[in-house]
């Protein structure tokens, strides 16, 4: 009984670390983008959170590093 709870344990980390690096990755993306670019640029709309971590995702794809050694 005490493993289980222990896996438990570590998969309700694992969630909250997941979710403390999304909004890490996030936040400064809509940040720079709404104080930033929207005042700049004429034409662009603030971004929601979500929309600011889709962004975040999509260029971790788009500009990883796949030099492998």
């Amino acid at each position: 009984m005490n493993y289980k709870m222990e896996k438990i344990g570590v998969f309700v980390s694992a969630i909250a670390l997941l979710f403390v690096v999304c909004v890490l990755l996030a936040w400064p993306v809509q940040w720079l983008w709404n104080n930033s670019l929207v005042g700049a640029v004429d034409g662009v709309n603030p971004i929601t959170f979500w929309q600011a971590l889709g962004i975040s995702f999509l260029f971790s794809i788009l500009f990883k590093n796949s030099n492998s050694k």
